[in-house]
């Protein structure tokens, strides 16, 4: 799994929810060549590989938080982010911001219910 790019905890849970940080296209401590199709196909799978860490899956989304850095990618973005998802639809804020960590061009967290235990 990618290391934090800060002082900050990837992978959170709190009782039956999970808190997963921002997550971006990350591969092997490089961000993903290509563009927004290939480094947002990286996001959902570092999404999903923290989930997986605690016992939850991408089913267990209830809100994510979708940061692009160009709203022009926004209908690439959401082919790949529909595909990650299945037929799966949790609530969802995307918003433009002025720039992310690594350069990235997208950044998602999310939280997610799933009963410990």
């Amino acid at each position: 799994m990618p290391k934090p790019l800060g002082p900050y905890t990837p992978v959170v849970r709190a009782g039956d929810y999970v808190f997963v940080s921002g997550q971006g296209g990350l591969l092997d401590g490089s961000v993903v060549d290509g563009g927004v199709v290939p480094e947002t196909e990286q996001t959902m799978k570092n999404l999903q590989m923290q989930l997986e860490s605690v016992g939850a899956s991408m089913s267990d989304v209830v809100k994510t938080t979708c940061f692009l850095t160009d709203m022009e990618n926004y209908a690439a973005f959401n082919e790949v982010y529909s595909a990650a998802f299945g037929n799966h639809r949790p609530a969802r804020s995307c918003v433009a911001v002025a720039s992310l960590p690594a350069n990235f061009l997208v950044e998602v967290e999310a939280i997610a219910h799933c009963p410990a235990g």
